[in-house]
């Protein structure tokens, strides 16, 4: 990606801004995913073109959930298999909306995007792959957010405190997510 065009960030605000207007809670959660991603890319030193292909992919991480019907995208409450089924299409839909994008990079922001739900365990979806398969980036955005979508409230469940979250994340080491990264971010939790 070229470092000097500033096009894709652009680019990636304007389509956030469009899920906001669908889903108000989507916009803040991506500026905190993109600012913990990155966070913890520098911490895992991540070159500054990694960085930026990263922040671009925090942003834009659930831009997908524009194709996801209303009845399901905004339902106060958990889902049916049916409906979970359709949720976890959006990571595929924001990684075809995103492959649309003609800028340089973009190719590998889509694929962070597309498997920001793979489990370390190889659990995740769309594509079940595990371990190291999942491209690096993909991880770091999945840990994040997690924690964000953990620790922030929503329509199913309040906040939780910050020992409630890192319990849970602990919970998922080695299944959700990789041991590694987890370690790092919680480093840079502790350093906040």
């Amino acid at each position: 990606m070229n470092g000097h065009d500033p096009f894709p960030e652009r680019f990636a605000r304007t389509l956030v801004a469009a899920l906001d207007e669908r889903d108000g809670h989507t916009r803040k959660h991506s500026d905190r995913v993109a600012m913990l991603a990155v966070a913890l890319g520098r911490r895992c030193c991540l070159d500054s073109g990694e960085l930026r292909q990263l922040g671009i992919a925090a942003l834009m991480h659930d831009i997908g959930k524009i194709g996801i019907p209303d009845s399901v995208l905004l339902k106060p409450e958990g889902f049916t298999a049916d409906e979970w089924e359709i949720m976890q299409t959006h990571s595929v839909r924001g990684e075809r909306i995103i492959l649309s994008i003609e800028a340089d990079g973009m190719p590998d922001v889509a694929r962070i995007v597309r498997h920001h739900h793979e489990h370390f365990n190889g659990s995740g979806y769309p594509d079940n792959i595990a371990g190291e398969s999942i491209p690096v980036m993909a991880r770091i955005l999945s840990v994040v957010d997690s924690y964000d979508a953990i620790a922030m409230p929503r329509p199913y469940h309040a906040s939780r405190s910050h020992d409630e979250v890192i319990a849970i994340l602990e919970a998922e080491r080695g299944g959700k997510h990789d041991p590694y990264l987890l370690d790092h971010f919680l480093g840079c939790l502790d350093n906040q």
